[in-house]
């Protein structure tokens, strides 16, 4: 369990382990207003949503070749109007999958949360839509999520000692940060390339973490959001400066 004030946390979660009940009792009772999130550790979130890019989650659930592989379950609505269907992992080799359908996460990295009920965000909650116990994922959509498609564009030829800036930063979103040596730094060059080029501070935190989620190792959501929070000031500052 993490206490959080709307989609943060508020205490460092990251290969940590979990809080004991006594740690929780403590923090609530000095911080009774917080807001409760659970990691993905023993189980993973399909997160069903409509995004700003018009990828529509409901549609694609609906439209799903395979209703059968997803059991009944816990789930709930969450106040973005999204919904989410919780699925224990049961030793299986699990991973996170962002993107895995149009408008439909998979939230399953052990230091990833999400934000339960009866926690709320801009006036809206999040609630239970039953009392189902979470049960083990079916084989057949554990793979589904899992599978990666093997493409390779060897149709294409393109002379790639042309490529543009913009075009670096579109990569860094399907490729991910790199290697764990220079995931700060490629987080920051690539959240300051979007700044620079007028895509909004929200956008760009979106995004941060779409890359950080396609990282082999990715770096906690509170080091995103603090590196994204350091380019936007460093980008005000350059604006100022210009102005």
């Amino acid at each position: 369990m993490l206490p959080m004030v709307g989609k943060q946390p508020l205490i460092k979660f990251a290969d940590k382990p979990a809080l004991t009940p006594e740690q929780v009792q403590k923090f609530w009772m000095t911080h009774p207003y917080s807001q409760i999130a659970l990691r993905t550790t023993n189980f993973f979130v399909v997160d069903i949503d409509e995004h700003p890019d018009g990828a529509d989650g409901f549609k694609s659930f609906r439209e799903f070749e395979h209703p059968e592989w997803f059991r009944d379950t816990l789930s709930q609505t969450t106040a973005g109007g999204g919904r989410q269907l919780f699925y224990l992992k049961r030793d299986t080799n699990m991973e996170q999958n962002i993107g895995w359908l149009p408008g439909i996460d998979v939230k399953a990295h052990v230091n990833n949360y999400v934000v339960v009920a009866p926690s709320e965000r801009g006036g809206h909650q999040y609630k239970w839509e039953n009392n189902n116990p979470i049960v083990t994922a079916s084989p057949e959509l554990v793979a589904s999520i899992n599978q990666r498609p093997d493409y390779k564009p060897s149709s294409l030829s393109i002379d790639y000692d042309g490529k543009t800036a913009t075009a670096e930063l579109f990569e860094t979103i399907s490729k991910g940060l790199g290697d764990t040596g220079g995931r700060n730094n490629a987080l920051a060059s690539f959240s300051g390339g979007l700044l620079i080029r007028g895509v909004d501070p929200e956008s760009v935190l979106d995004l941060a973490k779409i890359a950080n989620a396609r990282t082999p190792d990715s770096l906690t959501e509170r080091e995103v959001i603090r590196t994204v929070e350091s380019m936007v000031k460093k980008e005000i500052r350059r604006r100022e400066a210009q102005a």
